[in-house]
């Protein structure tokens, strides 16, 4: 498995399902257009999707995108909405990077 490629996969997955999320939550919480809803709920299918495209089996590829996902949740918080991570955050999203990247990324035999 190519690393940088499987990482650009987890990374545009996550940006799909948090993007998409986002936008349901802005259409329902914020008073946003239908289309936003619309968008969000395409744009999660297309999450769906592009997680399909890791070459390793469904519970390892879901693991290390829980752990993945952490991290970006954090950026996309922090850059977006203006929440600023503390260093318990931070912690905490490293551990859970590290773990994923054992879990995925380890030879087997």
């Amino acid at each position: 498995m190519n690393i940088i490629r499987s990482l650009g996969i987890f990374i545009l997955a996550g940006l799909c399902e948090i993007g998409g999320g986002y936008m349901i939550w802005l259409w329902l919480k914020s008073d946003k257009p239908l289309w936003y809803g619309i968008l969000g709920g395409i744009i999660l299918i297309l999450y769906g999707v592009i997680a399909t495209w890791q070459t390793a089996n469904f519970g390892r590829v879901y693991a290390t995108y829980g752990g993945i996902f952490i991290v970006m949740a954090l950026l996309w918080a922090w850059k977006v909405d203006g929440f600023k991570p503390d260093r318990y955050d931070i912690i905490g999203a490293a551990i859970a990077l590290l773990g994923a990247c054992i879990i995925i990324y380890m030879p087997r035999k």
